[in-house]
């Protein structure tokens, strides 16, 4: 299989690979915001989670864009799938699409639209039903140990999806397979919808609670690839149990002027205004101002 060889997470990330990261972060986002307009998108939900997908399919997910169906493949489900511009933007960065094919973007007949669709190479299930990504991938997972397969299989969920209890049941199950294949990620961004998750249905203490379900558990900064480098290398972070990285995250991640605002859920910026906020993300991140963050 291509990238990512569980040796080289192993060592500390470089200041050339951190360098890299950003890069492509940085890339991402402007994907991202070049979607925010013409019909929009869910921006804010993007921009939480572009730095973790970025960092999946760059250094983690063993994929190989030129063997896309090998069996033996880890599976990564985009169970928040409103938040889809970031997963193109890293399967660009991977070599599953070309950043021209997103010119299509909500297009008719086009298979780039507001929520994951598997027409488009690299995507393994169409999302976007909140509640279903973690009992999809509870299946894969289950799968690969009965055809032991070392496929691993990744599902990044969002902090207000967690409000289903389909989630709970699927945890449940994993726990009692003893699924350490399974790697559940939340893009913890305090956000659901219009408001904060904390004052619509709380979720604290989010650790304990998945802990309590079987999970071993592990909290990290979804923004800091240091973090991430080294809590994926541990992968799974228990035999016998499945794995929960709690990824601590601000909404519209990048953009100061956006950032932990209930109203730029989604958003449809007209061009002068989207032409704005490309100036934003170029300027370096002390200049652009500080912005309101809310973190759980």
């Amino acid at each position: 299989m291509a990238n990512n060889l569980a040796a080289a997470l192993r060592r500390p990330l470089s200041a050339a690979a951190r360098r890299k990261l950003s890069e492509a972060a940085l890339r991402g986002r402007r994907t991202i915001l070049r979607l925010s307009g013409d019909g929009g998108c869910f921006i804010g939900a993007a921009l939480s989670c572009v730095d973790l997908l970025i960092h999946l399919y760059t250094r983690v997910l063993r994929l190989d864009p030129a063997d896309p169906k090998n069996p033996d493949r880890d599976r990564f489900f985009l169970s928040k799938g409103h938040a889809v511009p970031a997963l193109y933007a890293a399967l660009i960065e991977t070599g599953f699409v070309k950043a021209e094919s997103l010119a299509e973007y909500l297009k008719p007949g086009s298979p780039f639209y507001w929520h994951p669709n598997p027409n488009v190479p690299g995507i393994e299930f169409h999302s976007g039903s909140l509640g279903h990504g973690l009992l999809l991938a509870v299946g894969a997972a289950l799968d690969a140990r009965l055809r032991r397969s070392p496929a691993r299989i990744f599902v990044l969920t969002g902090d207000g999806e967690l409000d289903e209890g389909s989630n709970w049941e699927a945890l449940l199950i994993a726990a009692a397979y003893h699924l350490d294949n399974l790697v559940l990620i939340v893009d913890r961004n305090g956000f659901q919808a219009n408001g904060p998750t904390e004052e619509i249905l709380p979720l604290e203490p989010l650790p304990d609670k998945l802990k309590a379900f079987g999970a071993r558990t592990a909290v990290v900064d979804g923004h800091q690839f240091d973090q991430l480098e080294k809590v994926f290398a541990r992968m799974p972070l228990a035999a016998g149990r499945p794995s929960a990285v709690i990824a601590r995250t601000v909404r519209g991640r990048g953009l100061p002027s956006i950032e932990a605002r209930a109203d730029r859920w989604f958003a449809d910026f007209p061009a002068a205004e989207r032409e704005s906020l490309l100036r934003e993300l170029e300027l370096p991140r002390a200049a652009r101002g500080g912005g309101s963050r809310r973190r759980p």
